[in-house]
């Protein structure tokens, strides 16, 4: 084996060999002697935080010590300050020079670069000129009108109520989404004394459909564009948990859609003692999807609950918004008290108990349902508002009159959503739980009377039942099972 050499000589079981032209290489470089190498070799700064005590190390602290004894001896003393000057202050040209060039605040007179004065060819003009056309948008509000919209933007009345006219033939009359952006092109005015001419505009008329008006002479040429819209429904399943409402949330449902699901189930049970957190929902929500991206949620379509088995399943006959809620069988039951008014759990009963507040025994005329802060409060009946409003411990108070003599109140409410003398149905949201009145924390109050005597709120049982037959029933039928083909997810 040869080894090789930084003198490009090769050695060969450790003997030199001879390199390419022959001559014999020493095995390695002299290496100098005497006092200078030997101060070569030293290391006169090592770490002295490595090998405390050894010769490198004492001579280490050494080098340190006569470092700062020498700084020490070579400073004026601390008792000596070092004097210092400031520059002169710049003044005339070379302080204009050094402005132009420095960063300062506005507030004290900020300025870059210089500025040069207008000489002969600078022509001075009377007012600025407009430019020959304007890109603006507008967005139009709840309740707004289109041509209104445009003249706030600075569309002629004329042209805007023209323009508004044409859209409306598209959209057959219907009023625009309340949030609809209006891209609008503007072009030149003859003077600043009229209203700009609208030269194009950009809109999306319904969900389905976009639109582009275009200047063509005195009027306005319109492109529809039509947008293909997948009407395939939303399904969303999942557990209850410690409260039906948040998890349906929790899924993606909009709260009117859970509001309505909430009330489909209070016709059949009680949502606040029979659910479980083991239960499941399913919802199937009315949706659209446009191939531009945009998605668009409608009604409850499908109200689900699977409670270990035993399921409820609840649909509403087809084209039918408002009506009664059908299980599979085609039949619809209305219940009354029956049903709770609020999802939650009941942690006070009718009777005598202690009262938490006043720390006293005390005949307790209704039912305590704790829920959280912000939770749907409905009626439990069609009924009329008798009074809403303050009313001493019971905080924000609403009491309904129902028929045959039934009165229902409820109290501690957040809010309330109703007044005096409307009517109210079953099922519809008339406050919200809170805390408010002679109260520990957030829960719901819940009273009954009948014929003017306070009784157990769930004592009374009132229901109708209804059923579909023939053609309804087949209709239903077959709706359903389309329901019930819909895959969930998103």
């Amino acid at each position: 084996m040869f080894l090789a050499t930084d003198d490009a000589s090769y050695l060969s079981g450790g003997t030199a060999a001879r390199t390419l032209g022959g001559a014999l290489a020493p095995a390695s470089k002299p290496r100098p002697s005497g006092w200078r190498q030997m101060l070569r070799e030293i290391d006169w700064v090592p770490d002295l935080g490595t090998r405390i005590g050894s010769r490198d190390w004492w001579r280490g602290l050494a080098t340190c010590t006569a470092l700062c004894a020498t700084t020490i001896a070579l400073s004026p003393g601390l008792h000596r300050p070092i004097a210092g000057e400031s520059p002169a202050p710049l003044t005339g040209e070379v302080r204009e020079n050094a402005r132009a060039q420095a960063i300062a605040p506005l507030a004290l007179g900020a300025d870059t670069s210089r500025h040069a004065a207008a000489n002969a060819m600078v022509a001075t003009l009377a007012e600025a000129p407009e430019r020959p056309m304007m890109q603006l948008s507008a967005t139009v509000g709840a309740g707004d009108r289109l041509a209104r919209v445009l003249q706030r933007a600075g569309v002629a009345k004329d042209q805007a109520r023209a323009a508004a006219d044409l859209v409306e033939q598209a959209t057959d009359g219907a009023d625009i989404a309340s949030g609809t952006r209006v891209a609008l092109t503007l072009g030149r005015r003859p003077s600043r004394t009229v209203a700009r001419p609208l030269e194009q505009m950009k809109l999306r008329a319904r969900f389905d459909l976009a639109v582009t008006l275009t200047r063509a002479g005195k009027g306005f040429t319109m492109t529809e564009q039509p947008i293909a819209i997948d009407h395939t429904p939303l399904r969303l399943q999942g557990l209850a948990g410690s409260s039906l409402y948040r998890s349906a949330r929790a899924a993606g449902a909009p709260a009117k859609v859970v509001e309505t699901y909430m009330k489909a189930l209070a016709s059949r049970m009680s949502v606040g003692r029979e659910v479980k957190r083991a239960d499941s929902f399913d919802l199937i929500i009315e949706r659209e999807r446009a191939a531009t991206g945009e998605t668009r949620l409608g009604r409850l379509l499908y109200a689900g609950l699977d409670r270990g088995g035993r399921k409820v399943q609840l649909a509403r006959l087809p084209g039918e918004d408002d009506g009664d809620w059908y299980d599979v069988n085609g039949q619809s039951q209305k219940r009354g008290a029956m049903g709770m008014p609020v999802a939650g759990r009941i942690t006070s009963s009718f009777g005598n108990r202690m009262h938490p507040v006043l720390g006293f025994m005390r005949m307790h005329k209704g039912l305590d349902i704790g829920a959280p802060r912000g939770t749907p409060i409905h009626a439990i009946m069609d009924g009329v508002v008798q009074f809403a409003g303050r009313s001493g411990g019971y905080g924000n108070f609403v009491k309904l009159m129902h028929g045959g003599g039934v009165a229902s109140g409820y109290g501690h409410m957040s809010r309330f959503v109703v007044r005096s003398g409307a009517r109210v149905k079953q099922g519809q949201v008339i406050g919200y739980v809170g805390s408010t009145g002679m109260s520990t924390g957030p829960h719901l109050h819940w009273e009954v009377w009948k014929n003017g005597a306070t009784v157990n709120p769930r004592s009374l049982k009132l229901s109708s039942v209804a059923a579909l037959s023939g053609a309804k029933l087949r209709a239903f039928r077959h709706a359903v099972q389309q329901l019930l083909s819909v895959k969930p997810g998103r």
